[in-house]
């Protein structure tokens, strides 16, 4: 048997449709196109951590239950002692856990464009997925045509990112309320960049039994632990641990976000300056004539430039050593599109300064 009649064999028909997610190679590049914290720690709270991990038993298995960790992120976003938490190796695993836990052929929904993970593992599944496009203007849920979607599809999950990814706004919150009252299952609120919104809606858990709150300490600054959470009802938390791999939490990652998310007020001064940046880049990207910016309440923001000019001035930026991301190939509202993630001072300045040039060699 040949390595295409065995590949056809073994893998199911929606996995060989689909195609791997790319992570570009960031190697010498200022690196703006992944959403992290640029922020490092001082060397004085380093040395504190590196004296966490001696205790830390490698020869062990973690903490199945993570409980300490737990106890930490409860505290830190005041989640009632009536709701649960589980954690997920970063919200893909959360995701992946979710969507498993459907019966076979269910519909999912979410707004379009959406995080592309909620797709992809769907896709993997073989589950129903439908993208219901944002209105144009201000990319906001284009809500009679969610509820036709609800209506029509009857989704069993449907994810709403609050912010969005890639649009970076935040949704209109009557609508989502609207949507979840309609919901004829699960609706995660995914609140992966909630440090720079100031909005959430894990007071509404007491209100919605339905209601998933998902969040991640990746875009906090902690996004090489690979540590996600979901919030919600016991009854529903419990159905996705009978899924959820054994010890799927390192002892690492408990001992190490268990001692970063004790300084609080550390990562609150790193999120003030990443918004103080995202003003002044959006500001300066206003400033450009043949650039439209859109407004954000995220760590990035989303940008058109001329029409189809996307790539050239992608890889003009790329070869001047800046990586952003290219959001045109994936079409729709985004065709045009680039993203860029708000760094530090310097390398926001160098951003702008490689942008200005980009459009500058495309009027000579």
């Amino acid at each position: 048997m040949n390595n295409s009649a065995l590949i056809s064999k073994v893998f199911r028909k929606e996995v060989l449709a689909m195609v791997a997610y790319k992570v570009a190679n960031a190697q010498g590049f200022i690196k703006l196109d992944a959403m992290e914290n640029p922020y490092s720690w001082p060397d004085e709270i380093k040395s504190q951590w590196l004296a966490h991990l001696r205790d830390c038993q490698l020869n062990r298995y973690p903490d199945p239950e993570a409980i300490q960790l737990i106890k930490t992120i409860r505290a830190l976003d005041h989640l009632p002692e009536q709701f649960d938490i589980l954690l997920g190796n970063g919200s893909d695993e959360i995701i992946q856990l979710l969507l498993m836990a459907l019966p076979e052929g269910s519909s999912v929904l979410a707004p379009a464009p959406g995080f592309v993970m909620y797709r992809q593992i769907s896709d993997s599944l073989g589950l129903n997925y439908i993208g219901v496009p944002v209105l144009e203007e201000g990319f906001d849920l284009d809500l009679p045509a969610m509820l036709s979607a609800i209506e029509k599809h009857q989704p069993l999950l449907i994810f709403l990112a609050y912010p969005n990814n890639p649009t970076s706004n935040l949704f209109n919150a009557d609508a989502i309320h609207a949507i979840i009252k309609m919901a004829p299952g699960l609706v995660v609120v995914d609140e992966a960049y909630a440090p720079f919104a100031n909005a959430s809606f894990i007071n509404q858990l007491k209100v919605y039994d339905n209601l998933l709150i998902m969040r991640t300490v990746s875009k906090l600054g902690l996004a090489g632990l690979r540590l996600g959470y979901v919030m919600g009802q016991p009854a529903l938390i419990e159905q996705l641990n009978k899924i959820r791999l054994p010890y799927n939490i390192n002892c690492l990652t408990q001992v190490t976000a268990d001692f970063a998310l004790t300084y609080k007020d550390f990562f609150a001064q790193q999120t003030e300056s990443i918004c103080e940046q995202r003003t002044y880049v959006f500001n300066e990207l206003v400033k450009l004539a043949s650039v439209i910016a859109y407004p954000s309440a995220a760590n990035f923001i989303l940008f058109k430039v001329p029409h189809n000019k996307a790539t050239d001035i992608f890889l003009s930026i790329k070869h001047q050593g800046i990586l952003i991301k290219n959001m045109t190939g994936q079409g729709g509202l985004l065709t045009d599109c680039l993203r860029v993630t708000i760094g530090k001072h310097d390398e926001n300045e160098a951003f702008l300064a490689a942008l200005r040039k980009s459009l500058a060699d495309l009027t000579l």
